[in-house]
């Protein structure tokens, strides 16, 4: 760390800051620092798909984070996973490519008022780094870093929850990516041969690793931005206080500090810098460098509620993984094949569809899953079932994520306030008989499913929206806690450019940039997000530099 001075500093080598490098590193005469608080992605358990289930909850990969009881659960906290590694979530979560529905960019150009965010604007930008199993055309691009296959499994039990969904009125589809996701079919997945395809190997190895201007330091938390006032009165961000493990040291960015922290961390490090709701600031004794009231509010995220049906007559993940035997025999066909249980998505089966009918667009995702437990973490049962997992794409609950004392290392309150609004307790309610709908069709019968979770003894929509805090839990979405907006909304805390409103040289890139959710996983939509940031960014510095892109 003897050189501490460069062109860009990206805080954050998860999701979007890896992007991020790989793009600003192409311009060789600008130099890029990386700052992961988390160490290199040399777990094995990382690249193993199934390996989901030993990150989420290790301190090796995870933050650990956990959210204040929640009245809309019924006073339950949960776990909250935040990947705390290169490829932050990417390396930890579901590997569902997912990009929403086209309503949910037109929506983001009307709340900012930039075209840019329209679907037509974002489609090249999903394209740009997209490596499609079948090819290019007008919706996917080809020889991208960003690998998007097909899953190399099938069960029959999923197979029948597809056909019972199409005899429920819910098409087939075979691709959620062309603007609107409603149907049923297989997630396809970020994944490469049967391994976990994360941003680290996307986007970092080898590229960023052999380019002279890229600089990583790993083990390296940020405690501080460092904001200065310049001559002409303005306020820039000229750099960072990072904590190494040994000592704290400053590194500064003659350009722009991008701030790639993710939806929890991001607003945690803006509070801790003194910009940020000037109450909270007060009250935890830092000083004010930007009252901006929206940093860490307007939270969102998807909450699934966990249908699980017992079953009898065909196989399931509870039954097979229930041996020693059976295990063995999943992990061979891993390792002489790359195919079967090990290499599945923690989700294989998706379906959008409408809560009720008076809904003009899907609001409903399904996550179909052969295998049930009580929660992510927890054993399988020991009887064969599957799970129906459906989460409201659209929920109108808002939530936040305020720190609780000056101290970077004391984790933020984060309170995502679920089921708050009477029309996401309604949708909660109809979600659950959209799923006894599904599940009492034919194509199952042959199955005898029983509905073991909730129950089929609650009704109306009281009990099944009490019903839905009791057993419901997240599905690891947040976004929104640092959103762009137009310069008429003071809840926007980035402009449609996502700069920090106030600040000069420092960007928010993240999930937590969205003014509202995507209609999906969120992953590859935050991509996008740092697909289109990095040009900005490189096409500012061209116009002041005359440097060549």
């Amino acid at each position: 760390m003897s050189d501490t001075t460069f062109d860009y500093i990206v805080i954050g080598g998860g999701t979007a800051g890896a992007l991020m490098c790989n793009r600003l590193t192409r311009d060789s005469q600008k130099r890029t620092l990386l700052i992961e608080a988390g160490r290199k992605d040399d777990y094995h358990w990382i690249h193993i798909p199934v390996g989901y289930l030993y990150c989420i909850g290790n301190p090796r990969t995870d933050w650990l984070y956990s959210t204040e009881p929640d009245a809309g659960l019924n006073g339950r906290t949960l776990r909250y996973p935040r990947g705390k590694t290169l490829g932050g979530c990417s390396s930890i979560n579901g590997m569902i490519y997912m990009r929403g529905q086209a309503r949910d960019y037109d929506q983001w150009a009307a709340l900012t008022g930039d075209d840019e965010w329209r679907w037509q604007n974002v489609l090249p930008a999903f394209k740009q780094h997209e490596d499609y199993y079948l090819g290019a055309d007008e919706m996917h691009g080809a020889g991208g870093e960003w690998r998007v296959e097909k899953q190399r499994l099938r069960w029959d039990i999923l197979d029948a929850f597809a056909l019972a969904a199409q005899e429920a009125g819910i098409p087939h589809s075979s691709d959620f990516n062309r603007g609107n996701n409603e149907g049923v079919g297989y997630f396809q997945v970020n994944q490469k041969d049967g391994w976990r395809w994360n941003t680290a190997k996307a986007f970092l190895r080898p590229t960023c690793y052999g380019r002279p201007n890229f600089e990583m330091w790993v083990n390296a938390h940020v405690t501080k931005l460092i904001v200065e006032t310049q001559p002409d009165g303005t306020q820039r961000c000229t750099g960072v206080q990072v904590w190494d493990g040994h000592e704290m040291v400053t590194a500064h960015a003659t350009r722009e500090v991008v701030l790639c922290g993710g939806s929890i961390g991001s607003p945690q490090l803006l509070q801790l810098s003194g910009i940020g709701p000037a109450d909270l600031l007060q009250q935890h004794g830092i000083p004010l460098v930007a009252d901006l009231p929206g940093v860490g509010a307007n939270l969102q995220d998807h909450l699934q509620i966990r249908a699980v049906f017992k079953i009898d007559g065909a196989p399931t993940l509870n039954v097979l993984a229930s041996s020693k035997l059976g295990k063995a025999k999943i992990g061979l066909e891993y390792l002489m094949k790359r195919t079967g249980p090990m290499s599945m998505a923690p989700s294989q089966l998706g379906a959008f569809t409408r809560s009720s009918p008076d809904h003009e667009h899907p609001n409903l995702e399904y996550h179909v899953q052969p295998l049930s437990l009580d929660a992510f973490g927890e054993p399988l049962h020991s009887f064969p079932a599957f799970t129906a997992s459906v989460c409201n794409l659209n929920p109108t609950s808002r939530g936040t994520v305020r720190i609780k004392s000056s101290r970077y290392q004391d984790a933020p309150a984060i309170a995502p306030n679920y089921l708050s609004t009477a029309e996401d307790r309604k949708v909660a309610a109809d979600s659950l008989r959209v799923t006894r709908h599904i599940a009492a069709q034919p194509a199952l019968a042959r199955y005898k499913p029983e509905e073991w979770k909730p129950g089929v003894q609650y009704q109306s929509d009281e009990e099944l929206a009490r019903l839905a805090g009791d057993i419901a839990t997240t599905i690891f979405h947040p976004v929104g806690t640092t959103k762009m907006g137009a310069d008429n909304d003071p809840m926007a805390v980035l402009d449609s450019r996502l700069r920090v409103r106030g600040i000069q040289g420092l960007r928010v890139v993240d999930a937590g940039a969205m003014p509202t959710i995507t209609s999906g996983n969120t992953n590859s939509p935050t991509l996008m997000m740092a697909e289109k940031a990095a040009a900005w960014i490189r096409a500012d510095a061209k116009r002041t530099t005359g440097a060549a892109s």
